[in-house]
């Protein structure tokens, strides 16, 4: 059995034994484990350090629930979930994010808060039972205890960095139900928290390599380290360039490890996001990991992503909603012989993956129809040529496909591990790093890191004749945010950049106006935890 299965096994137990009622930190919480009947064995600390991993899968990764992932991609430029006819209105909640006008009360904005403090909650009772208890007593070493404590802190930090960039003032809790009404704290008490906690914890971890493959290790906390100083300047007010330059630099000279000896580049765009992209991909540095054949689990694209006759596509077992589609102003920004525009999205007519001569048929508008995905968002049915959040049909908007999880009868099918870092954003992060120190002026280094990572998406045919490569004078801060947005559409990072490039309130696209109102970089604190405790404070602007 290889690690990943032995990990994804194990992730699994945990779910069953080690459930923590930390829901609200905004309500009295209490333990369900007492340290003196658990934690007294390794398998039983090893369930309490990978219960946060498994609780990561409802809160980071694309799948169906009300998360970080949806608010992130939902408000931005490229992703939307408009209605398609009689399916899709969701009480408007998905057109609210477009627009803008969401409020307190939003569902998905309460959903998100309570998955992402349940979450710390884990960490936090994980690590409250191990500092609680002798190693020996535990049936692990001094310096296994020391490490898998490290590893909590730092996945807290994770949780807690996300909840900057989508909250911002939020009360930082590191003991369990303590205190009862936590108050809030200010954007830069809890950047200075994510920031101390990896400096503190980092030399604890240990190197990435092919058996810790899901997991916090030290490459992992580098790059969660520039990514936090990436954004101080939006979330602090002070900017710390150069310090996510020094740990850009750390990950692309893969100090801390990588998954298969030193991290670098996947030559095939698909491989990151394979069903085998724990085995085959060099590029990856830290993912939610799934194995389904070991664990019965897996990232569940099919109700945000998955038209209703899914299945007959790409012959799986599932089909979907039949909701997220990509904008055609996003879909417009990739060349036609960029090669991310042909492998990571579904357009144009969709045949069976058994019997690729025969065309799948449509189900609402284009029922006993050949289904055929267009990028335009309108009722072409009846010659409509509006195009809105509300004027779609059931073929409107090019799909996922960035993520496949294969046939169902492959022995790796839909074992598909979902990424949260990748080597990739580092070159383009020390690219805007470096474009920001020079006036917002591209340097020789940053095209050459640009391009670095454009050249895998064009054939070298097209490369060499095309003229795609980026030069001192092309390469803007416009263009680099458009390539941000085309090497990372669908990953769940797209409103951080916006917001860090000034595009969030002011930029236009497709059915969406400027919104103008600074606030709307942070999301309310919702309504329903307001009402429970009455220490936090509501964000500016709601």
């Amino acid at each position: 059995m290889n690690a990943k299965n032995r990990l994804n096994i194990c992730l699994a137990g945990c779910m069953l034994v080690f459930n923590v009622a930390c829901t609200d930190l905004s309500e009295t919480v209490y333990s369900e484990i007492n340290t003196t009947n658990f934690y007294t064995t390794r398998d039983e600390v090893m369930s309490a350090v990978l219960r946060p991993y498994t609780h990561s899968r409802a809160v980071f990764a694309a799948q169906s629930r009300e998360n970080v992932w949806r608010m992130n991609e939902f408000s931005a430029d490229q992703l939307a979930w408009p209605q398609k006819g009689i399916h899709g209105y969701d009480s408007g909640k998905w057109i609210q994010f477009h627009y803008h006008t969401w409020n307190d009360l939003h569902a998905t904005i309460s959903g998100a808060w309570s998955l992402l403090f349940q979450g710390l909650g884990y960490c936090n009772s994980g690590i409250e039972g191990l500092e609680a208890r002798e190693a020996t007593d535990m049936g692990i070493t001094e310096e296994e205890k020391a490490a898998f404590i490290a590893e909590l802190r730092a996945n807290r930090a994770y949780y807690y960095l996300q909840a900057l960039g989508t909250f911002g003032n939020v009360p930082i809790v590191t003991t369990v139900g303590d205190p009862e009404y936590p108050a809030t704290n200010t954007q830069q008490e809890v950047f200075d928290f994510v920031e101390s906690e990896m400096l503190v914890v980092i030399n604890d971890l240990p190197e990435m390599n092919s058996g810790n493959s899901g997991r916090f290790t030290q490459i992992a906390g580098y790059a969660m380290l520039a990514d936090l100083y990436l954004n101080a300047e939006t979330w602090t007010g002070t900017a710390r360039l150069t310090d996510c330059l020094t740990y850009c630099n750390k990950v692309l000279a893969s100090e801390g490890g990588g998954q298969h000896g030193a991290v670098a580049l996947d030559e095939n765009i698909l491989t990151p996001f394979g069903t085998q992209n724990t085995e085959s991909s060099n590029e990856n540095i830290l993912v939610i990991s799934y194995d389904y054949q070991a664990s019965g689990d897996r990232c569940n694209w099919a109700s945000d992503f998955y038209h209703f006759a899914q299945r007959n596509i790409d012959g799986g077992n599932r089909n979907g909603n039949n909701g997220v589609v990509v904008v055609p102003s996003a879909y417009d920004a990739f060349d036609d012989k960029d090669l991310r525009k042909k492998e990571w999205m579904l357009i144009g007519t969709q045949y069976y993956q058994s019997d690729p001569a025969t065309t799948v048929k449509g189900t609402v508008e284009y029922a006993g129809e050949p289904l055929v995905f267009v990028k335009e968002i309108r009722l072409n049915k009846s010659g409509g040529t509006e195009s809105t959040m509300y004027t779609g049909e059931e073929n409107s908007g090019a799909r996922f496909n960035k993520y496949r999880g294969g046939i169902t009868t492959a022995d790796d099918f839909c074992n598909n591990d979902y990424v949260l870092y990748r080597l990739a954003e580092f070159y383009l992060m020390k690219a805007e790093v470096l474009m920001r120190q020079n006036g917002n002026s591209a340097t020789s280094e940053a095209v050459e890191l640009v391009n670095t990572i454009r050249m895998r998406a064009f054939t070298e045919s097209d490369w060499a004749t095309g003229n795609y490569a980026y030069t001192v004078n092309s390469l803007t801060m416009n263009e680099l945010l458009a390539e941000k947005g085309r090497e990372f559409i669908f990953e769940g990072k797209r409103r951080i950049d916006l917001i860090r490039f000034g595009k969030f309130l002011t930029g236009s696209w497709w059915d969406h106006e400027p919104t103008a109102s600074e606030h709307l970089e942070l999301f309310p604190i919702p309504n329903s935890q307001l009402a429970v405790n009455p220490n936090l404070i509501q964000n500016s602007g709601y």
